[in-house]
């Protein structure tokens, strides 16, 4: 089997939309650019994304969308608004949406350890 070639790109958030931003991420990450590409082998490059707080948003999802977790106990669900996480931590609103475009496996932890947000 050949060597990995990684190359490093960087993207810019500025007045970016999150959900655009991270479908081309995702697709850096997984390596689908690359003719190379099977997607039973992580070939994929590293993302850095830049100024992640001046990303921004489309419509009412800044004051309605929300993000559930769920312990399993009852009386176990917490919600977040998203303003009150994009003002709390930018980098998790873009890690969130980046981790779940990421094919459901066993490398997509090793996948999502290649994005650096700043």
């Amino acid at each position: 089997m050949t060597e990995i070639k990684r190359k490093t790109h960087k993207i810019d958030a500025t007045s970016q939309t999150i959900g655009r931003m991270a479908t081309q991420i995702a697709i850096f990450l997984r390596g689908k650019h690359k003719p190379e590409y099977q997607h039973h082998i992580d070939l994929g490059d590293s993302v850095v994304v830049e100024n992640i707080k001046k990303a921004k948003f489309t419509g009412t999802k800044f004051e309605k969308k929300e993000y559930h977790s769920f312990s399993g106990y009852p009386g176990g669900l917490k919600t977040t608004k998203l303003n009150a996480l994009f003002t709390k931590n930018p980098t998790e609103v873009l890690r969130k949406a980046v981790w779940n475009m990421l094919p459901k496996n066993k490398l997509r932890s090793e996948m999502i350890k290649r994005l650096t947000i700043s």
